[in-house]
């Protein structure tokens, strides 16, 4: 995994990184069907005790109280440390100051904040705009070169296997 400095938090987008985003009217937390993407959960697990874990969204329709309220709905909220929501920050993906304003508000310097989206442009270009380092969720297999990701996986077991051997 090319990370080149250590990384104290992990900062997951929500929908479809974490969550299956089924694109269904109004918000998550309400919808009739909500899961996990699938080895989310057992990263999530490994990984949480290790780093601070962090999930972020810029979903139009729901804030931080109903990212939290539909991540409850399969258990994965007791695995972050902090939520944040483009509503709260006033800003959204791929604004940089979206990613600068979390790492001031947990404290720490961008650069040591692993940032892991599944949305190249909003998740992986902002980020690294913001000087965050970058785990590209490439589950759907795109083609093409991604030169602001400095970590690329198509499953959460690639990703995992790589997070557990980094050092914070």
């Amino acid at each position: 995994m090319p990370i080149s400095k250590p990384v104290r938090a992990l900062i997951f987008d929500w929908g479809d990184t974490i969550m299956r985003d089924f694109g269904l009217p109004g918000i998550m937390a309400e919808w009739e069907k909500v899961e996990w993407i699938p080895g989310a959960e057992k990263t999530l697990i490994g990984v949480s005790s290790k780093f601070m874990c962090v999930i972020a969204t810029s979903a139009g329709q729901s804030g931080t109280p109903e990212m939290i309220a539909a991540l409850k709905r399969i258990g994965a909220d007791k695995y972050f440390d902090y939520f944040f929501s483009s509503k709260e920050l006033g800003y959204n993906k791929p604004d940089p100051r979206f990613f600068t304003e979390i790492s001031r508000c947990i404290n720490l310097a961008p650069e040591t904040c692993l940032m892991i989206g599944n949305i190249y442009e909003k998740d992986i270009i902002g980020a690294k705009k913001a000087a965050m380092q970058t785990a590209f969720f490439n589950e759907k297999k795109l083609t093409g070169t991604f030169p602001d990701a400095d970590f690329i996986f198509t499953d959460f077991a690639q990703f995992t296997l790589n997070v557990l051997n980094m050092k914070p």
